[in-house]
């Protein structure tokens, strides 16, 4: 009996002396890169549950109804994540961020701005053809965010162009997805190279904002494959984005953040992607899905979700090894990052190396799509500038992609500051006009929501007269045409794509004045996305598409206005002859605005609605001819083409040679500026399948280069590479595979999708 009573306080002791030991241990456990697996373990089911909700549930109602800003840590950043500081784990801290950092420019208590710069859009970005370039603006996108405490930036938006009505399309690089796809990979290096997250977006089939919310969109197998997801699956295998975030949106049927074959078979299985995955802020309804299916966090989080996600754990519907992986894949993302490290950032960025760097960036993104040598202007020429544009210049599209910029440098204030003279009389009236109406605008823009586009200044009225004296005294005239956009709205066929009734009467009078004076007009599209060109291009002699160039913008047009640099952007979209050649008609197109947010426009938390096309529904008819693959496929006319863009000298591409080292292709071609002005050229390589293979494209883009700068006379050999296997397309359905078809492959390479004057044949 003494000897049983012994063994038990022995065994006692010993059990005692072991939870003293583990719990001195768990006290002093923190979370390294090494001892992820420990840490989760360690995690209490209520910690769990708190690192895959976003803090929101702790701000106020007021707070939490401004979706995508957060007072915590970093002012006006779009969320943040629970710290758990028993175990080390710190806390993230998300900033939207496509063309800038968006957090607040003021703090309590602080007497001073918090301003960020205001860089091109994305779709600038893809219209320079230029990876490098996106490297380095990616770079200083990242350092800013660095140093303004931000952990992980929710860029960049790669969601194809299928349509030139959508509202964000100004975030979005293009209708195709390997320019997409090496675009956002880019800006994914650069911005992560400054040891900064992102978070490519919105995964996936986004393609309109009118009920983005509760939209499905409907379309093939080899369509989501080919051309929706293509873009996704670049960025991923080439930049290693640290996260990916879903759409709000269905995609046959279910929320993209609760599809098992979207984020586990296709993104983690079949591309490799190690690292977390967000939804969008307030995206999905069924938390407990999200967890098992493998979206690791909900933002910015609400108490329901927390409590779903609990309740499911404790009655076993949800699997604790099931938040395990989410919870594991968080903490892999948060010993990545700044804040984990300890980095003590300054809030103070250099914001004037940044202007530059975009600044710089911009000319090459500029598409100049027709020259009748207008451009470029000597500064010896007095300037009649046109437009409201010209002086309410439009730096960034509104919502998640826009800025808190210190500055926008105006198309004006751009070309004074380059040493142009501008016509005084014109001058004088446009700047009273635009300040007046400026006035006019302020109460109803001042209660607009963040993620709502701005009324903009109506044109100038009565001001033929002045237009026939300025024709008179100017030796050239430049009209400024300007679009906005913004998240949740979709734009109108007739308020924003197709040109106001003034405008085309100042363009036709501007023309017809300095046209019979022999004096030249050109035309700057300061615009969101593509407008109809048909009904006026004609009467411009010279017609420069600057997009959204940031806030550095008037400066950068001027730059090439007057000679200083030439432009070198390609057309990322094709630009239709007009909106009825859209491949793409199921779109909904000019819904009446109420005032309420159109990402809402049919949604319910309670019932899926399928009762109003293009708006419960989005059926994708046109299957994989988006863009070029349909206008060249169908030999439909366009204003211009997809990769077109001219520049201030003339180029000869010749010597087209193909290498085939393995399974990677090499496309060899010359490269000669036979022109007078030094100048970049970008060369695109394009393929056609096999002759008689059923159902493909005439022609689909494999690969591109840009040329340094050439000097007149000067050539340069580049070298486009693509793998055998980019050629391979989806056959079979939803359970169908790649198919790469033998036989004689035509390889083409050019300047846009139709100049293609350069042929070889590729056996396989």
């Amino acid at each position: 009996m003494k000897n049983r009573l012994l063994t038990l306080i022995l065994i006692s002791a010993f059990a005692l002396q072991f939870a003293v030991a583990e719990a001195a241990q768990t006290k002093t456990l923190k979370l390294t890169e090494k001892n992820i697996d420990k840490i989760v373990a360690a995690m209490t089911l209520e910690e769990k549950a708190n690192i895959v909700v976003g803090m929101s549930r702790s701000l106020t109602d007021a707070e939490t109804a401004n979706i995508g800003y957060t007072k915590k840590i970093v002012p006006g950043a779009a969320g943040t994540t629970y710290p758990i500081p028993r175990l080390g784990v710190t806390p993230m801290v998300f900033a939207d961020g496509p063309a800038g950092v968006r957090i607040s420019t003021t703090r309590k208590g602080v007497d001073r701005k918090f301003y960020c710069t205001g860089f091109p859009v994305g779709t600038l970005l893809s219209s320079t053809w230029n990876d490098a370039l996106v490297e380095t603006v990616g770079n200083a996108l990242g350092e800013e965010a660095k140093e303004y405490g931000v952990d992980v930036l929710l860029a960049p938006g790669l969601n194809i162009m299928r349509n030139p009505l959508c509202g964000r399309n100004f975030e979005y690089y293009s209708e195709d997805p390997l320019l997409t796809g090496k675009i956002a990979a880019a800006y994914v290096r650069g911005v992560q190279s400054e040891g900064v997250g992102t978070s490519i977006k919105h995964y996936a089939v986004n393609n309109q904002e009118i009920n983005r919310l509760a939209n499905d969109s409907r379309l093939s197998e080899r369509a989501l494959r080919e051309i929706y997801l293509k873009g996704f699956e670049i960025a991923v295998k080439e930049s290693d984005p640290w996260t990916v975030m879903t759409s709000y949106n269905y995609v046959n049927g279910e929320y993209t953040s609760e599809s098992y074959k979207l984020l586990t078979e296709i993104l983690r299985n079949e591309w490799g992607f190690k690292g977390a995955v967000m939804t969008d802020w307030g995206g999905g309804l069924d938390a407990v899905k999200q967890m098992k299916v493998g979206n690791d966090m909900i933002q910015p989080g609400k108490s329901y979700h927390y409590d779903a996600i609990i309740a499911a754990l404790k009655d076993g519907s949800l699997k604790e090894s099931e938040i395990d992986a989410c919870v594991k894949r968080i903490l892999q993302l948060v010993v990545k990052t700044p804040r984990f490290h300890g980095y003590k950032y300054t809030d103070n960025p250099d914001l004037k190396a940044h202007s530059a760097v975009g600044r710089d960036a911009a000319p090459e993104g500029m598409v100049l799509l027709k020259n009748d040598g207008s451009l470029p202007v000597s500064k010896s020429k007095q300037v009649a500038l046109f437009g409201v544009g010209s002086y309410d210049f439009i730096a960034g599209g509104k919502g998640a992609g826009d800025v808190n910029k210190p500055y926008v440098v105006d198309l004006k204030r751009g070309l004074k500051n380059f040493g142009f003279n501008l016509d005084p009389e014109m001058d004088t009236l446009y700047t009273a006009w635009v300040k007046k109406e400026r006035e006019r605008l302020a109460p109803g823009n001042s209660i607009r929501p963040w993620y709502m586009y701005h009324s903009r200044p109506e044109e100038l009225k009565d001001a033929d007269a002045a237009i026939a004296v300025s024709s008179e005294n100017s030796d050239i005239a430049l009209i400024t045409i300007s679009r906005t956009s913004s998240e949740s709205y979709d734009r109108h066929i007739e308020r924003d794509y197709m040109l106001h009734a003034d405008e085309l009467s100042l363009i036709k009078t501007v023309s017809r004045d300095f046209h019979a004076k022999g004096k030249k007009v050109a035309v700057i599209l300061n615009v969101c996305g593509v407008i109809e060109m048909d009904s006026w291009q004609d009467l411009a002699d010279a017609i420069l598409v600057c997009w959204l160039p940031g806030h550095e913008g008037g400066s950068a047009v001027a730059s090439v206005i007057g000679g200083e640099v030439s432009p070198s952007g390609h057309l990322p979209v094709s630009i239709p002859v007009k909106y009825a050649d859209v491949p793409s008609q199921n779109f909904p197109v000019n819904v009446p605005e109420t005032g309420r947010n159109q990402s809402f426009e049919h949604y319910s938390k309670i019932h899926k609605y399928y009762d109003v096309p293009n708006i419960d529904y989005t059926d994708y008819d046109e299957d994989i001819y988006v863009g070029y693959r349909y206008y060249e496929t169908k030999n439909v006319p366009v204003s211009y083409p997809f990769g077109f863009g001219l520049t201030y000298t003339d180029f000869e591409l010749s010597g087209l040679r193909l290498e085939k080292k393995g399974d990677v292709v090499e496309a060899h071609v010359n490269v000669r500026n036979t022109g007078n002005f030094a100048a970049k050229q970008v060369v695109q390589v394009y393929v056609s399948a096999p002759e008689g293979t059923p159902d493909r494209p005439a022609r689909e883009l494999k690969g591109y280069a840009k040329t340094r700068e050439l000097a007149p006379s000067e050539t340069q050999e580049v070298v486009i590479k693509f793998n055998v296997n980019d050629l391979a397309f989806w056959t079979g359905g939803e359970d169908g595979k790649w198919i790469l078809p033998s036989g004689e492959w035509m390889v083409c390479a050019g300047t846009s999708s139709v100049d293609l004057p350069l042929k070889a044949a590729l056996t396989l």
